[in-house]
């Protein structure tokens, strides 16, 4: 089903203060990310890029975090639509005398090509304005977390930033604003007003550059133009049809937002420290890259015609692993350790879901399956005729020897816990596909290693989850080598070919894994806190990845009936703008952790084309 055009108008449901998750949209320029509230303000940036601390944050803090706000007085209700296969966000508010329409773009360079990224971005925010009926007050809010001095200069407005890391920003406008002669007051930020009518507009830019005083603004409505045009160009190149092709397409051009145009990075979500169960502490900073992120979205991207980004992708993990001895698990968009986490005790978090955290402490831990995840990027690299130099070689046969030597070790997972190490399922799979793709690479490439050793550790590996995985009285294969509970991780191992989703044990383990961790409507919850101990409190909500690898193993089982129920059930859940975040509160629906997420856009476009090839087979 296409995603509809033209919504409805939606009253304001704020709970505690705050808007929904999902009553947002994602803008994006390749080195940036915000997001619009379908109210009109934006409650979320990071300038000048994603991993920058936050320049409004209101999503974290509706009284202290900041925002940059246009608005109707008396308003009563909002929409939102995309430009049509773009990254510009049109939101339409009703108010009590008039309509207006918002077009909010974060601006590319004219004749962009984002498939090279190379300087795409303006550093430049457009909000487009135009009264489509009736008359209207409107409200300009620019109140930065750390505004300070604001200086009224050549014709626009200049916001001086305080605090560590932060960015002065200037504010142009091409009519005349009513500023209150008492504001601009140092902390406050700049609030204006102005009456329009029917067809009247007004154009607002909003830059950061190191210099912003000297920041001079191309035409708002042409760097619109451009914009929408160099969005049009890269989609272009899509290429799929299979079940839900125009939320697919929306998931493409989602992950191309959180794409760093210029090195091929992408963050596994734009936002910190939106929590995974209201008033809980799992609560964290996905503002950057993971490893083990990649092999899933340059599957996904390759197989919808978008091989520049899966190549960008792959060469940036590859360029990042090679002078190391072993590899990080993330890195911020430079190739860097992350900075470390720390707690922000000024913001109250999402709907008081405190603590708001910055930085990722996981960057620290051990997770054996980045050894898989590696050598999965450079097969795949291979596979797409890339090359693989004596040098990145000799230190990719290092990663091989390591899942050698430490699949039956324990590390935190997958899922990151924050308890002592364990000997997890999934780690152990993927040190298997580490070694598997190791002897593919050797043989089919003339490469030196013990490819005989690799085979027979890899077959191993194999056998000992098959077997010591396995609890014969609950019909399942566990969390751990070993036994323990259940983890829907485990689901991954057909995608990973370690297991065929047709093995009886496999079979059997997907039945349990939607036995014992279904959260219902086909949701399911990644492990059960209570039971498989991660070192936080509380619950967290269902997990949408989990889901879409049970549609793909119902098809990999023939359920092809099944899968595609269950997958446009779960492509139903996105909201009007085709977004979904990283888990659901299976209660009411609600969205929960960081939006949008990478991992659930994956799911959409590899479940789609899984279904597609599957449809395509003879039986």
């Amino acid at each position: 089903m296409p995603l509809d055009p033209n919504p409805p108008f939606a009253p304001f449901e704020p709970v505690d203060g705050y808007l929904p998750i999902e009553d947002h949209g994602l803008i994006g320029d390749g080195v940036t990310t915000a997001l619009v509230a379908r109210d009109g303000s934006i409650p979320w940036a990071c300038l000048p890029r994603f991993d920058s601390p936050a320049t409004f944050a209101a999503l974290l803090d509706r009284e202290r975090g900041g925002h940059f706000t246009v608005q109707p007085e008396g308003l009563e209700a909002g929409r939102q639509r995309y430009v049509e296969d773009t990254g510009v966000l049109v939101t339409e508010l009703r108010a009590a005398d008039g309509t207006v329409e918002i077009t909010d773009a974060l601006t590319l360079q004219g004749g962009a090509d984002l498939a090279e990224g190379v300087a795409c971005d303006r550093q430049e925010l457009v909000r487009l304005v135009r009264v489509t009926e009736g008359r209207v007050r409107l409200d300009v809010v620019l109140a930065p977390r750390s505004a300070g001095e604001v200086q009224r200069r050549s014709g626009g407005w200049y916001v001086r930033c305080s605090g560590p890391g932060s960015v002065d920003l200037q504010l142009f406008a091409d009519r005349e604003l009513d500023v209150p002669d008492d504001d601009g007051g140092d902390g406050v930020g700049l609030t204006a007003g102005i009456d329009l009518e029917e067809g009247d507009t007004l154009a607002l830019s909003l830059g950061w550059r190191d210099s912003a005083h000297r920041f001079h603004p191309v035409r708002p409505a042409e760097a619109v133009e451009q914009t929408v045009e160099a969005w049009r160009r890269w989609i272009g190149c899509f290429r799929h049809d299979g079940p839900q092709t125009a939320l697919v397409r929306r998931s493409a051009l989602t992950l191309k937002m959180l794409d760093h145009f210029a090195n091929g990075a992408m963050v596994a979500a734009p936002t910190a420290s939106l929590p995974e169960t209201i008033a809980g502490e799992r609560n964290w900073d996905y503002r950057y890259a993971w490893i083990r992120d990649a092999a899933f979205s340059v599957y996904a991207l390759r197989r919808v015609g978008m091989r520049a980004e899966a190549s960008a992708f792959l060469g940036w993990v590859l360029d990042r692993v090679e002078p190391e001895d072993r590899p990080r698990v993330m890195y911020d968009i430079d190739g860097r350790q992350p900075v470390p986490e720390e707690l922000d005790d000024e913001l109250e978090g999402y709907r008081g879901s405190a603590p708001v955290r910055w930085g990722n402490a996981a960057a620290e831990q051990h997770q054996h399956d980045v050894f898989g995840e590696v050598l999965d990027c450079a097969y795949q690299w291979v596979d797409g005729d890339g090359h693989l130099d004596e040098h990145l070689w000799e230190r990719l046969r290092g990663f091989v020897e390591h899942a050698a030597e430490e699949w039956d070790t324990p590390d935190h997972g997958i899922w990151e816990v924050r308890t002592p190490g364990r000997v997890f399922t999934y780690s152990a799979a993927l040190c298997h596909v580490a070694l598997d793709r190791g002897v593919r690479l050797a043989e089919d490439n003339g490469h030196g290693g013990d490819v005989d050793g690799w085979r027979t550790t890899a077959e191993r590996i194999r056998d000992e989850i098959l077997e010591r995985a396995w609890d014969d009285e609950r019909q399942t294969l566990t969390e751990h080598l070993g036994g323990g509970h259940l983890d829907a991780s485990l689901l991954a191992l057909p995608l990973r070919r370690v297991v065929p989703a047709d093995h009886p044990r496999m079979v059997a383990t997907t039945e349990a894994v939607v036995r014992e961790l279904g959260a219902g409507d086909g949701l399911l919850f990644r492990y059960l806190p209570e039971l498989s101990p991660d070192g936080l409190e509380g619950e967290e909500g269902a997990f949408l990845l989990c889901s879409f690898w049970l549609v793909d193993n119902l098809a990999g089982q023939g359920r092809l009936d099944e899968a595609e129920a269950l997958y446009d059930s779960l492509c139903a859940r996105a909201n009007p703008l085709g977004l979904l975040p990283e888990q659901i509160d299976p209660a009411t629906g609600a969205f929960l952790g960081n939006f949008p997420q990478a991992f659930s856009h994956v799911g959409v476009i590899a479940s789609s084309v899984e279904l597609a090839r599957r449809r395509q087979e003879p039986a």
